[in-house]
């Protein structure tokens, strides 16, 4: 009998403890969502606050699930992680879905879409990213890279990606790819001369272009890309409350009228 009684009061202690500590499941009714808010006008400080394309959008996709929207600024290449286990609610930042993010996240429908450019120094006599390359086969495939070109990215992003393959698949070569973890500081490169060319999402480059004279954007896009909203795997019915947000918010034009805001 006192062992009997010995376990109904450990099973009583431990329920008594789920109950205050909610035994690790959320109950602050928060939407926490990583960003690296380095990404003028998607994510960017504003004040103590944040502001941008996604911080807008987010804001009113925690207001119709009836949430509070918590934004953490964390490093670019750290909001997938963060995501895949559960410690963020989702990751918006301006975030391009690639096969190998598919492999540790689920994606939302797409809700922007965006472009790479390259920035060069103003004086810069290449004309184009294509005049890095030494030459191109028979099918338009460049052959090789230039000597001294170097590449600035921020790390971990699509620039970094893309920019990091070999020519053959229009990269320039892991030797020739510096990366940074910002964008403003492989401006600061660029600036410096420790760069050829900065590859970056068009609406950050036309940011940093217009705030640091003396730099330009190449003619042509590097490449194309669409923006979703990244969330674990283990999540599905936010996965389709944010789906079913998105949809709400195109369908009453609110999306469009904040890229409009933002993007002229």
């Amino acid at each position: 009998m006192k062992k009997i009684l010995s376990l109904v009061l450990c099973i009583v202690m431990v329920l008594g403890i789920c109950a205050m500590a909610g035994c690790g499941k959320k109950e602050d009714n928060k939407l926490t969502m990583a960003t690296n808010a380095a990404f003028p006008p998607y994510e960017y400080k504003e004040g103590n606050g944040f502001a941008g394309i996604d911080v807008e959008i987010a804001g009113l996709i925690a207001e119709k699930l009836g949430m509070e929207l918590e934004i953490v600024d964390i490093e670019f290449g750290a909001i997938v992680a963060g995501v895949q286990s559960g410690k963020y609610d989702m990751g918006m930042a301006g975030m391009t879905v690639t096969e190998d993010r598919k492999a540790s996240v689920d994606f939302s429908n797409t809700y922007a879409t965006g472009i790479q450019s390259v920035i060069v120094a103003g004086d810069s006599t290449y004309t184009s990213y294509e005049d890095f390359y030494t030459g191109f086969d028979a099918e338009g495939n460049p052959t090789g890279v230039k000597e001294n070109i170097k590449i600035g990215v921020q790390q971990d992003t699509t620039g970094d990606i893309y920019s990091s393959d070999v020519p053959a698949k229009w990269g320039f070569g892991e030797a020739n790819v510096i990366r940074y973890k910002t964008g403003a500081e492989a401006i600061e490169a660029l600036k410096s001369g420790k760069v050829t060319a900065v590859i970056i999402d068009n609406e950050p480059a036309k940011s940093f272009v217009a705030s640091n004279p003396g730099l330009k954007i190449l003619d042509g896009a590097y490449t194309e890309e669409d923006y979703a909203i990244c969330v674990s795997k283990e999540n599905k019915e936010l996965l389709e409350k944010i789906n079913k947000a998105l949809d709400e918010l195109k369908a009453e034009g609110k999306i469009d009228a904040i890229v409009n805001k933002y993007i002229k």
